[in-house]
């Protein structure tokens, strides 16, 4: 049995410039974090070695990975070749949060893989061979950052070049202020659930062709940078206000972001102490994030008393392996 465990992200500032079509005529650059939820995948030998057995939200048990209706599983056993394999994957978070569960399954997926065939990828390698799979591969209308949040783990400025190369910058802040900017932050559900893919072709769409929404995402990089320097000047209390104006910014790029239920949440918890918030990933649904002071927070969990709240640290490790024995596996390969 092999398990692997991925992280969940949240990102601050920058959304949007991870996708090609903004990235290569300009550059872009993120500021996330990667929390303690994760995407738990396993694997282990099944007693069939010419079949393939899955459980996700789905169970599927195939002759041939091309037979696999899981998309990424399909590509992914495909590229390794698995048979004989029975696998399994667990989140603490629903899919369609905005937390980047898809790109967490692909990441993970790849380092499960990795261990069971014995093959070596660090980190970063194995965020672009998630991106190769989800954007080439599959056609997903989605950025880069997730793949290399996910993979990497910790709170990170994550730059887009225009060639293509990503660079993950690790942002190391003095303890205090990491602990702070962690406590500061209050999430919540919002009781929806979407599916990013029609909200992020219209967001390609407007950020190739609309020249005001162009500028937006430049100002959403240039609030990506600004961050980066204040915490890493330990001015954590900034954070508040780039994930507010960094919100206006985001629902100008596309329809269905945000609506009133979306909005009318945004601004009682403004009214009770928020200093700014926004909503995580494309937009429709999912996780509302705030920074709120201490001396606040009280207020803002009751003016959002209906929303379910969700408590979390930030985490540090990104992808990795939790559990390892391959003992009895070899054993059945040589008895065979």
């Amino acid at each position: 049995m092999i398990i692997t465990r991925t992280p969940f992200r949240i990102s601050f500032a920058g959304g949007g410039s991870d996708l090609a079509n903004y990235y290569e005529k300009y550059g872009g650059a993120v500021v996330s974090v990667t929390i303690d939820k994760y995407m738990y995948l396993m694997m282990h030998n099944y007693f069939d070695s010419q079949k393939i057995m899955l459980k996700y939200s789905k169970t599927e048990l195939v002759d041939r990975a091309e037979d696999i209706q899981h998309p990424i599983l399909r590509v992914v056993m495909q590229k390794y070749g698995l048979k004989g394999i029975d696998f399994a994957s667990i989140a603490d978070i629903p899919s369609g949060t905005g937390l980047a569960s898809s790109s967490a399954f692909t990441v993970g997926l790849l380092n499960l893989c990795n261990a069971y065939t014995d093959r070596y990828q660090n980190k970063t390698d194995i965020a672009e061979e998630a991106c190769n799979i989800e954007i080439n591969e599959l056609k997903e209308p989605i950025g880069k950052q997730d793949q290399y949040a996910c993979a990497c783990g910790g709170l990170n400025f994550i730059e887009f070049y225009k060639d293509g190369v990503v660079d993950v910058e690790k942002l190391y802040l003095k303890t205090g202020v990491y602990h702070d900017l962690e406590k500061n932050l209050l999430m919540f559900y919002t009781g929806q659930t979407r599916s990013a893919g029609s909200i992020l072709k219209e967001q390609k769409q407007n950020t190739t062709d609309d020249r005001s929404k162009i500028e937006n995402l430049h100002k959403m990089v240039k609030l990506a940078r600004e961050l980066r320097e204040e915490l890493l000047n330990g001015n954590t209390d900034a954070t508040g206000d780039i994930l507010h104006t960094g919100w206006i910014y985001k629902k100008e790029l596309a329809k269905g972001i945000t609506n009133l239920q979306i909005d009318e949440a945004y601004e009682a918890a403004r009214k009770a102490g928020a200093s700014g918030g926004k909503l995580l990933g494309a937009g429709g649904g999912g996780f509302l994030l705030f920074y709120v002071k201490e001396e606040h927070q009280t207020k803002v969990r009751e003016a959002l008393k209906n929303l379910k709240e969700l408590n979390f640290k930030f985490d540090n490790k990104g992808t990795n392996i939790i559990y390892y024995n391959k003992s009895n596996l070899y054993k059945e390969k040589e008895n065979a």
